[in-house]
């Protein structure tokens, strides 16, 4: 059992930037892998990035690679998504998930093979 909490949403100018933050809490965290997703109204769940449990494999989709970046400290069992050069169409609500993985470094991007969600942080992007 995994429990995620979200924080660092809001409201930027385009261009601007913000770091989203998920903190996890569990007896197994170490265990899981961790992603990035984003859904848009009317849209499918997207993936935005992953990192391996211990933070040495990462992978990005193709529309945020140069501007994202994934992160993680696992002293504070802590994931961040740093958002730099944010443009309108990044606004969706953002979701960290927990995959497990066990002792693998293995990154996933489908969203069905995640064990674990957070709430969601709203992103709104002005132009």
């Amino acid at each position: 059992q995994v429990q995620l909490v979200e924080s660092g949403g809001g409201l930027v100018q385009a261009g601007g930037s913000l770091r989203l933050s998920c903190a996890a809490s569990g007896r197994t965290v170490s265990s899981y892998a961790t992603g990035w997703f984003r859904q848009a109204p009317g849209k499918e769940r997207e993936f935005v990035a992953a990192i391996s449990r211990s933070g040495g494999n990462i992978y990005y989709a193709d529309s945020v690679k140069g501007r994202f970046t994934i992160s993680r400290d696992n002293a504070k069992n802590t994931v961040y998504l740093q958002m730099n050069s944010l443009k309108p169409e990044d606004t969706a609500v953002y979701y960290c998930a927990a995959d497990f993985v066990g002792l693998s470094r293995t990154v996933r991007v489908g969203p069905e093979v995640y064990d674990y969600w957070g709430q969601g942080t709203q992103v709104t992007v002005s132009s």
